[in-house]
């Protein structure tokens, strides 16, 4: 959607099949990974008027037979990496073509965020060219992590925790990391990650998003401090189990 500061953003509604626990999700988690420096989309708050459902035939949810309209109302917004119109976009890139990826480095830090966060879904990624107007060079992308609504196990907010989970399925992503200092730079960030950020990204969340239920709010920021303790022996149970997705690893822990 073209929203009224003249850019477009991903809109997800209250009324999505998978909950509107994903709004906060995405709201939450979004801030968090930009806190850590991550390359995540920018996260905002849209009103979609109940005018604007009503004179937009497209604005609807079907599940399985069952078609709804979208609700009105505040809905989660994420920006679009670049002018769609203008640029293309992409959710895959051959292996041949991660080279080009200006920010390859940003998917190690992305798999510590998904492992601390419990993301239960594969990392979603959009592949823009930084450079589209250039036709003699070869064409560099830029990679913007996307679709957070799976962190803390969607709707659940518990943390199930699974060391496949938040990878993303082209090993080329990881070619970079040969050992453990390529993640070293991402687990001291969050290892340092100050415990007042935690609750001003809580606060970016409305309470609709989750019904008002401000003690689970609470305790899964609580679980999310604790976990930070976790973060090394998570990502060393990831490197084990997952040793097929880095190939150039040097010194993999040695498998149970």
């Amino acid at each position: 959607m073209r929203c009224s500061d003249e850019q477009y953003y991903v809109v997800k509604f209250r009324n999505n099949p998978q909950g509107p626990r994903i709004l906060a999700n995405e709201m939450l988690a979004s801030h968090l990974a930009m806190s850590l420096g991550l390359p995540v989309s920018e996260p905002d708050i849209v009103l979609v008027s109940e005018w604007v459902i009503a004179h937009t035939p497209d604005l609807y949810i079907q599940n399985g037979s069952i078609q709804e309209r979208c609700q009105s109302g505040f809905a989660f917004a994420s920006r679009f990496p670049c002018d769609p119109l203008r640029s293309p976009a992409f959710d895959y890139l051959p292996a041949e073509q991660m080279p080009l990826v200006a920010n390859l480095d940003a998917f190690a830090g992305m798999l510590v965020f998904d492992q601390w966060t419990c993301n239960c879904d594969t990392r979603q990624v959009v592949f823009h060219q930084t450079n589209p107007q250039t036709h003699e060079a070869a064409p560099a992308f830029h990679a913007t992590m996307i679709d957070q609504g799976y962190c803390f196990n969607g709707n659940q907010w518990n943390f199930p925790d699974s060391p496949r989970r938040g990878l993303f399925p082209n090993v080329a992503a990881y070619a970079g990391i040969s050992g453990s200092s390529a993640v070293e730079l991402w687990l001291r960030r969050l290892l340092n990650f100050p415990d007042d950020f935690l609750d001003e990204a809580a606060a970016t969340v409305p309470v609709e998003w989750y019904e008002g239920q401000t003690d689970e709010l609470s305790h899964l920021m609580t679980t999310l401090a604790d976990r930070r303790g976790q973060i090394r022996d998570l990502m060393e149970e990831c490197m084990r189990a997952a040793q097929g997705s880095f190939p150039n690893w040097q010194s993999h822990p040695p498998k149970a």
